[in-house]
């Protein structure tokens, strides 16, 4: 007997069907010379601190830290998940070989092979990997399935995840909770911490910090109307930022200069190109879907997790934008079977694959395909399957899926970018820190759709269409907007009256995190990046995995460290305070963290070692856990005797510092 091992019951279920085996029994199908039984999630887990050493059941910090000599693993305590095992461990002990059909990523591939290591499987394991749940894919699937032993690496990426996850979150929050929890009735309050939630929590501290002790200035723009068309001066700053701090200035530029013509001294006019905006990701999706409809990433995740198993779009767990070459002849097969849905747009496109790339077939542009972008999982794209019985939201989600999927065969968008250059004189001369100043250059830029290519396939929704989040372009928001103007037809050499101006502006604070922005620092460790192909080169140094960022921020609304005001993210008193009490830089640096995930990332690829990594976990939590204990704040000043030793940047000190006391000692 062929034992398969499913995910979840629903998965299962189908895969039963597919391969025929249609009797039903207790917690798994039987049939045709199979038997197919299902897990629900985390059956198995790694053992409670008290499982390996009775001392570690108190939270003292005398047995801090607790690395534990060997990890071992339990099954969940819960009756439901204690039924499910014994089912599966009797079917494994029957059973002459087993197939691996959980989950096809790494966090899937632990769960299953904790499951066999606990019933005790001796029998041969293959794998089964699918991108789509449809039957088509399944049946390939089984017809290419691969000893387990291929994703040996895999599984010791998860299994280092998942043991630096409990090394850290254990061993930093006991030790915390004990040295610094609040002394004001709230014994009871623990202060988590985790390897990827505190750094997170730390970028919205950060950023709410920045707005909060944000100043704002005041600086000046002098602008001009010239044919009813607003020109820019180009002047030389003042400062490292603004051209015009002082209003008395700004008057005296518009002096010198409101009685002499304005001249064209240059038209410039270039055709350019706008690719379709990339396949999604998950990050990708759960931002558009956090922007365009303010679902939050773990309702997105729930979403397209619908998607897949109803077997509409293709597995979702993804980090990369691209598709592997040998999907090119499925196109136009996948392209059919939604034709009916977008009845507007598919006709439009041949639905031809041909590998010449003519004329009348479908392009194969090497921003879609590419195989050194793709590696366990393509990008989220339709299955072709008609996308029958969807709820109001999951069609939402579908349609931003399918939409972005046909817009990606379609032609460039061609634009006409115009910049036009004109010049006035300056009477008398103005003073300026780079001399003086006798003439003022003044700028209109303009931009022109000559052929909307791929942008049709939005016509209904026109802010997706020239949303910038995942576009290919490097142009601001702002010369982004189907608003920006078409210029009036200006001609080089004329010349003509003008009303200058001065447009008084104030600096604006960063913007709070939204779950949408929030989700785009996590993937690249905090760094400010609107170039979608340095994104891309950076994801390697994000902060989590695409299926874990939601989970993340989930937590952390739990636990009350931040709250939602309407779309943007707040860290409450309690968050602010958590970060504030962390000494460790590691703790709370993005791109730190972010450095642990490559080298997750590098175990998977073979060029890191699990035993490498191991061993840096365990050095790392002893150094967090020396450093909570060797921290001196809070004791009694030494000197006075009456203050508390305070923890300043380099230094300790003493709270009584005001008062005369000198007491001071480095760290």
């Amino acid at each position: 007997m062929i034992l398969c091992v499913a995910e979840k019951p629903s998965v299962g279920r189908y895969i039963a069907s597919v391969l025929g085996a249609n009797n039903t029994h207790k917690g798994y199908m039987e049939g045709n010379g199979y038997c197919v039984s299902w897990t629900f999630g985390h059956l198995c887990a790694l053992f409670d601190p008290h499982e390996y050493k009775n001392e570690w059941k108190g939270w003292n910090m005398s047995t801090l830290p607790m690395i534990p000599d060997r990890f071992a693993i339990k099954v969940s305590n819960n009756k439901g998940v204690q039924e499910q095992f014994a089912i599966l461990k009797d079917l494994i002990s029957k059973a002459d070989e087993v197939i691996n059909c959980g989950d096809a990523g790494q966090e899937g591939e632990l769960i299953q092979r904790w499951v066999y290591q606990k019933a005790g499987c001796k029998v041969p394991v293959k794998r089964l990997w699918v991108s789509s749940l449809t039957e088509d894919a399944i049946r390939e699937g089984f017809a290419r399935l691969k000893d387990q032993s291929h994703y040996q690496r895999l599984y010791e990426a998860g299994l280092m995840r998942a043991i630096g996850d409990w090394l850290l979150g254990m061993n930093a929050t006991r030790a915390y909770t004990l040295r610094y929890r609040p002394q004001n009735g709230q014994q009871g309050q623990v202060l988590s911490i985790g390897r990827v939630q505190t750094p997170t929590l730390a970028l919205i501290v950060k950023r709410q910090q920045e707005i909060e002790h944000f100043v704002p200035r005041n600086y000046w723009e002098l602008k001009t109307t010239y044919r009813d068309t607003v020109f820019s001066a180009q002047l030389p700053q003042e400062d490292d930022d603004y051209a015009i701090t002082k209003e008395e200035t700004g008057k005296e530029w518009v002096e010198r200069i409101k009685d002499n013509p304005l001249k064209i001294i240059s038209v410039e006019k270039k055709k350019g190109k706008e690719s379709p905006q990339r396949l999604f990701d998950l990050t990708s999706l759960q931002v558009a879907c956090n922007k365009k409809y303010s679902f939050t990433a773990e309702r997105t995740l729930q979403l397209i997790q619908s998607l897949y198993e109803k077997r509409v779009t293709t597995y979702p767990r993804v980090d990369t934008t691209y598709l592997s070459e040998d999907l090119y002849p499925k196109i136009p097969a996948t392209l059919q079977g939604i034709k009916d849905y977008y009845p507007q747009t598919l006709p439009l496109l041949s639905l031809k694959a041909d590998c010449k790339n003519t004329q009348n077939s479908l392009p194969k542009s090497k921003k879609v395909f590419d195989n050194k972008k793709v590696t366990d999982h393509h990008a989220i794209i339709p299955t072709g399957q008609r996308p029958n019985n969807l709820d109001a939201d999951e069609k939402k989600v579908f349609d931003l899926v399918a939409l972005r999927f046909i817009a990606a065969f379609y032609p460039d968008c061609e634009v006409s970018n115009t910049t036009v250059l004109a010049t006035t004189s300056c009477t008398p001369p103005m003073p300026t820190p780079q001399g003086e100043q006798k003439e003022v250059l003044f700028k209109v830029t303009g931009r022109e759709i000559l052929n909307p290519g791929w942008r049709v396939v939005f016509e209904k929704d026109k802010q997706d269409a020239v949303s910038t989040e995942d576009s290919n372009t490097n142009s601001s928001d702002e010369d982004n907007q189907e608003s920006v103007k078409i210029l009036p037809s200006f001609v080089k050499g004329e010349e003509g009256a003008h009303q200058p101006a001065l447009v008084q502006k104030t600096t604006q604070p960063p913007k709070y995190y939204t779950e949408a922005t929030l989700l785009r620092a996590m993937e690249t460790a905090g760094k400010t990046v609107e170039d979608e192909q340095l994104r891309e080169a950076m994801k390697e140094n994000g902060i989590g995995r695409p299926s874990t960022r939601a989970a993340i921020i989930e937590k952390l609304f739990q636990r009350q460290y931040i709250v939602r005001e309407r779309k943007a993210i707040h860290a409450t008193d309690t968050g602010i305070r958590l970060i504030q009490t962390i000494l460790s830089p590691l703790l709370k640096s993005a791109e730190l963290t972010g450095i642990w995930e490559k080298k997750l990332r590098e175990i998977e690829s073979g060029d890191y070692t699990a035993q490498q990594f191991l061993q840096e976990l365990k050095q790392m939590t002893q150094e967090v856990v020396y450093e909570v204990k060797t921290d001196k704040s809070g004791m009694q000043c030494p000197l006075c005797r009456q203050g508390k030793v305070i923890r300043g940047r380099t230094r300790y000190g003493c709270s009584r510092w005001r008062e005369g006391c000198n007491f001071a000692q480095p760290f």
